[in-house]
């Protein structure tokens, strides 16, 4: 049954980040991939807090940690999109902005989950 619960969860958090980087698109129309930074960098603070909000209570909840936190994540996040388009920066030219934007993803994204799970 746990597979059923990855499956719905990805795909509503699939959906998320289509909206996510539409949303994005429209509100900052610059050439950068903002729209995947915003939903790679929210992933990783929802991971954190769903991390730390289920580690008491993991028998409890032990039916939901797969649809949120393997599914909707990880569905929400998407490396490989990140990759394409910090490829498709490099291609056309645009180094600074390729570096820029796999600096700003990592060191932000995992600065999130450890400013949130340290809290703990």
């Amino acid at each position: 049954m746990t597979w059923l619960y990855i499956f719905i969860g990805g795909g509503l958090g699939s959906l998320a980040r289509y909206l996510t980087s539409k949303a994005a698109e429209n509100w900052i129309p610059i050439n950068f991939p903002v729209g995947t930074l915003l939903a790679n960098l929210l992933a990783c603070a929802l991971l954190a807090l769903l991390v730390l909000g289920f580690q008491s209570r993991q028998q409890e909840y032990a039916w939901i940690q797969p649809l949120l936190i393997i599914g909707f994540c990880g569905g929400f996040s998407t490396f490989s999109t990140f990759g394409n388009e910090t490829f498709g920066l490099l291609e056309s030219g645009h180094t600074v902005l390729a570096v820029l934007n796999v600096a700003i993803s990592v060191i932000v994204g995992v600065g999130l989950i450890f400013l949130i799970r340290s809290k703990a």
